[in-house]
């Protein structure tokens, strides 16, 4: 009997240890596709980072409405996983070590900036998690060797390619280039500074200022002492927001001031005040590419309308791009049928030159560096926005030069 009973309860434990397996298998099925990102909430990039964040839930609303990514014979819905960085560089490795390690995510969107992309990038590369960068436009992070990372924005290296052409073609002999001590402006900066003087425009100042100042006025006034016809800086917004101001209480101007983001929901919600600014952008509502993936111009103006219909701006650039980056981790997904961060990266190796997006065309070298989209210019007129350059998609002429603060 005594047996026969400790046959019976090990028969028990085996069966109740066979179904605890099966049952946790079950558990484990996979149900949708974790895609992990970070916004800001606060801090330096916060504008821009949420800007981007609506961008991929645009994309998360339209891939689940058409049922899901298709992997491994299925579809599988998106589950968006955010995390607040707050625009600080030790919380964003935290976050994203938390995504991979504990929220078990699948694949990585990388945070707004180069600066944070720089952080995020060797997690996602030492955990072998695929990212998509939409605003990491620094060129030193495709010299760093990352095998998961690739890009869907304009590089800096890239990106002052028309304004200095368009510069060089209204006349303008000299530049005064001021930026912040981060990678994106500065990489840009140097770029800009390299382009000017090939294309023989002096450069009469080239200085960078430390992060987090707010008293622009001794640069503004060497900038002005300088002679420079052209103010050129890759900063981020709210910088360009005190500069703008600051110009203004002090009377200064130039024939043409250019600001990489003097076109972003900041700075034109200034008013007049960001009049005749020139911008750089990779999305304006007049620009029809012809899309092969995700929604093109008139449907993507469309499912903001919708998704967000109380939002203080429209559609911009950094919203654009974001939702190019799930349109390229969708199609990658695709593609190569995986979730390995090497087949994936493969993968958008195979569609590059051969994905077009609402924000523009996507190709990449090995590295993952962005080679195939072409910066835009605009200049904010009295009429609106409009593209000065380049000339094969312009709605407008540049005004030049632009009128002095006292003869707005």
């Amino acid at each position: 009997m005594k047996s026969t009973a400790r046959q019976l309860l090990v028969l028990a434990v085996a069966i109740g240890s066979t179904l605890g397996v099966a049952t946790g298998a079950q558990a484990q099925a996979r149900s949708s596709i974790k895609v992990g990102m970070t916004i800001s909430s606060t801090g330096t990039f916060a504008s821009a980072s949420q800007s981007g964040e609506r961008g991929v839930q645009i994309w998360v609303d339209d891939v689940n409405q058409r049922g899901g990514i298709a992997f491994d014979g299925k579809k599988y819905p998106v589950e968006l996983v955010k995390r607040d960085d707050r625009s600080d560089k030790q919380l964003v490795a935290r976050v994203y070590d938390s995504l991979v390690n504990e929220e078990k995510v699948d694949v990585l969107i990388a945070p707004f900036s180069s600066t944070l992309v720089g952080v995020a990038a060797p997690i996602a590369d030492s955990n072998k998690k695929y990212m998509v960068s939409w605003a990491g436009s620094s060129d030193q992070l495709f010299q760093q060797g990352y095998q998961s990372l690739v890009s869907v924005t304009v590089q800096a290296s890239q990106l002052p390619v028309t304004s200095t052409a368009l510069t060089a073609k209204l006349g303008a002999k000299k530049i005064a280039i001021v930026y912040a001590d981060d990678p994106f402006p500065a990489s840009t900066a140097e770029s800009a500074r390299d382009m000017a003087e090939k294309a023989g425009i002096k450069v009469v100042l080239f200085e960078k200022y430390a992060k987090g100042t707010k008293d622009f006025g001794i640069l503004l006034q060497k900038a002005q002492a300088s002679g420079a016809d052209v103010f050129y800086s890759p900063s981020n917004d709210g910088d360009l927001i005190s500069m703008v101001r600051q110009m203004k209480e002090r009377e200064i101007s130039f024939p043409m001031t250019y600001m990489v983001y003097g076109s972003a929901p900041p700075l034109m919600d200034m008013g007049k005040d960001s009049l005749y600014i020139y911008s750089h952008t990779q999305f304006d509502p007049s620009v029809k590419w012809k899309v092969t993936d995700g929604l093109d111009t008139d449907h993507f103006l469309a499912a903001y309308k919708r998704l967000f219909p109380s939002a203080v701006s429209g559609a911009d650039f950094q919203t654009a791009l974001a939702y190019g980056a799930g349109v390229v981790l969708e199609k990658s997904i695709a593609t190569a049928n995986s979730l390995d961060a090497a087949k994936l990266k493969q993968a958008a190796l195979d569609i590059s030159g051969k994905t077009t997006m609402v924000s523009g065309q996507f190709e990449i070298d090995k590295t993952g560096f962005q080679i195939g989209m072409k910066p835009i210019v605009l200049q904010s007129q009295p009429d609106g926005l409009k593209i000065v350059a380049p000339d094969a998609i312009a709605t407008g002429k540049p005004i030049y030069p632009v009128p002095a603060w006292n003869k707005r």
